[in-house]
């Protein structure tokens, strides 16, 4: 897992340079949370079994503890690529079942240049 504090000086340092180099690549596919499982751009549903997390980026806020995120890349079963965002702390907005689903989702990361 990448884990960015904001004093770090690396290239893909904040969530909008990654939101950004997921589009530039049009992988900016947004997974989300139903009660029919994760969905995307693509209309279908997604278990948990049918997706694997390529990558995670951690952020904390550097001012307020509040403002915290997780980007987490994901590829489903057919090859499709996207993300899903997880704001943590007092911005969190996923209920229960969101942590659930992605807690079962396996983790096989892979370089940022396979994927970017």
């Amino acid at each position: 897992m990448a884990y960015f504090k904001p004093d770090e000086k690396k290239e893909m340092t904040t969530l909008t340079s990654i939101l950004e180099k997921l589009r530039v690549k049009k992988r900016d596919n947004e997974f989300q949370n139903t009660p029919n499982g994760f969905t995307a751009s693509n209309n279908k549903f997604y278990q948990p079994q049918d997706l694997k997390i390529i990558r995670t980026y951690r952020f904390e806020g550097e001012s307020n503890p509040d403002d915290n995120a997780i980007v987490y890349v994901i590829e489903a079963n057919d090859g499709l690529i996207g993300y899903s965002l997880d704001a943590y702390g007092v911005y969190s907005d996923h209920d229960e079942s969101y942590d659930d689903f992605i807690r079962q989702i396996p983790i096989h990361e892979k370089e940022e240049a396979l994927i970017f």
